[in-house]
């Protein structure tokens, strides 16, 4: 599949297997993010791989809290990829953006359904979100920018939603 393909093939997929992705495979996802644009070449993103399931379910049941509602909004999937930002950098939200985009086409690309799960920010704010990322050693003044969610799909893939008309403008 060219790039393009890639680019224009890829769906959000909310129903996973519990059968684990390769580390080698998830490695290759992640170097990707490394990748992804960055605002004056800062690097500001993090990536955090969680395929610990025991540190993967305490962050479904806090990311659950934030929408309250008792379900896994991690859709069962066994790898979670947090990307953090360094708030500092002014371009942190976009860095961090990119690298979420980078991770989901590489996903893709490599056979890995994913899907972009919101509520880090809130979940990295709180005093158990903060908690974790000491644990991990990781300190500074990051702010949660998504959850890619990895894993096989257990659904079939889903058309792509039609094109709104007024999508692109053109001036010539």
């Amino acid at each position: 599949m060219n790039a393009m393909e890639n680019l224009l093939t890829r769906r959000s997929i909310k129903k996973y297997k519990s059968d684990m992705v390769p580390k080698e495979i998830i490695e290759k996802i992640i170097e990707a993010g490394t990748y992804a644009p960055t605002g004056m070449n800062w690097q500001s993103p993090i990536i955090i791989a969680v395929t610990n399931k025991e540190v993967r379910d305490r962050l479904s049941a806090l990311n659950a809290k934030f929408i309250g509602a008792d379900i896994d909004p991690f859709y069962n999937a066994p790898v979670i990829l947090i990307v953090l930002a360094d708030k500092t950098k002014p371009t942190y939200l976009y860095d961090g953006s990119l690298v979420m985009g980078n991770l989901l086409n590489a996903a893709h690309a490599s056979g890995i359904s994913s899907c972009w799960i919101h509520r880090a920010k809130e979940e990295f704010e709180s005093e158990e979100g903060r908690e974790l990322l000491r644990s991990l050693g990781i300190e500074g003044e990051y702010e949660g920018i998504g959850h890619c969610i990895l894993g096989y799909a257990d659904c079939d893939e889903p058309a792509a939603a039609p094109r709104k008309d007024n999508y692109a403008y053109w001036v010539e």
